[in-house]
């Protein structure tokens, strides 16, 4: 895909997000107010970091998509990686704070506080949240792996986890209305939950990020269809060590391969250029190659 249309693509799918978002968060806020529901209010701050996180992947992957230049000879694709992390940092904070805050409404009820009810706006509030970002996330998740982005593949999962959010809010206030004072504590019982599953998507987004920011290799079975590519070009033998790892969307490979060493310099560039070529083909345009050539032993 032609990066200039790949991040329009991107571009729109983030702005759009971004836009219901901000709608969604503001009409979270004054339901939370005006229905005195502290779980809604809440739910907006989770709505707000995905707002804060739409603008985040605008800004990375817009650098992400520059071309090389002097300073980048690996071109700027480690900060989409970078964005990708740092939607997975905020979603564990707001995983945390929700965990925090649920144990602590918990303690404060069984020690006999109380929770105070609801009103309808706060339930019509959630009710909108849920239906709305499932199908930003749906919508989001389909784009992303359109564009082959993990940053905005990451940012539908903040979408989902906003919904899922929404879920556990609710259960809660939908319990505080209906089933009586007694069950109030079905609010931070929850979030409790709803922010277990946050924080478990946040390290899942965060570990690759971790791992491609520490050069870790490609896959296995990624090198060994690398090596059966190189193999199939004719007259290449021996492709060994084998450096693979990851730049934001796109892979970096380099490998030494031997050659008949009684062929001269133009048909081994020749047979090169068709390793590369082929590689390029499989893993895209934007794949780093390089191959150091050497005589067969």
């Amino acid at each position: 895909m032609d990066e200039k249309i790949r991040e329009k693509g991107i571009f729109r799918v983030v702005i759009i997000g971004g836009v219901v978002n901000l709608l969604l968060l503001t009409f979270k806020f004054v339901a939370g107010v005006v229905g005195h529901s502290a779980a809604m209010i809440a739910d907006a701050v989770h709505s707000l970091s995905d707002f804060i996180t739409d603008i985040i992947v605008v800004v990375f992957v817009r650098i992400s998509g520059k071309p090389e230049d002097a300073d980048h000879r690996y071109g700027h694709g480690k900060y989409e990686t970078l964005a990708t992390a740092i939607i997975g940092v905020v979603l564990l904070g707001v995983g945390v704070a929700m965990l925090v805050g649920g144990v602590k409404s918990i303690v404060a009820a069984l020690g006999g506080a109380t929770i105070e009810v609801p009103s309808m706006i706060a339930l019509v509030a959630a009710a909108v949240s849920i239906v709305t970002k499932e199908i930003l996330y749906h919508y989001t998740v389909i784009r992303g792996k359109q564009y082959n982005s993990p940053a905005v593949v990451a940012n539908a999962w903040h979408h989902r986890s906003d919904a899922f959010s929404s879920i556990g809010t609710f259960v809660g206030i939908g319990g505080a209305i209906f089933l009586g004072e007694r069950w109030r504590i079905l609010d931070p019982l929850a979030a409790v939950v709803v922010s277990a599953f946050i924080i478990k998507v946040a390290v899942e987004l965060i570990k690759p990020c971790m791992e491609e920011l520490l050069e870790r290799s490609l896959p296995a079975d990624v090198e060994r269809e690398i090596e059966e590519l190189i193999l199939s070009v004719e007259g290449v033998t021996s492709p060994h060590h084998l450096r693979t790892r990851r730049i934001g969307n796109a892979y970096a490979i380099e490998v030494h391969i031997r050659m008949d060493g009684n062929m001269t310099l133009n048909q081994a560039h020749a047979i090169t250029t068709s390793v590369e070529h082929l590689l390029k083909e499989r893993f895209g345009p934007a794949t780093h190659v390089g191959i150091h050539t050497e005589p067969i032993k």
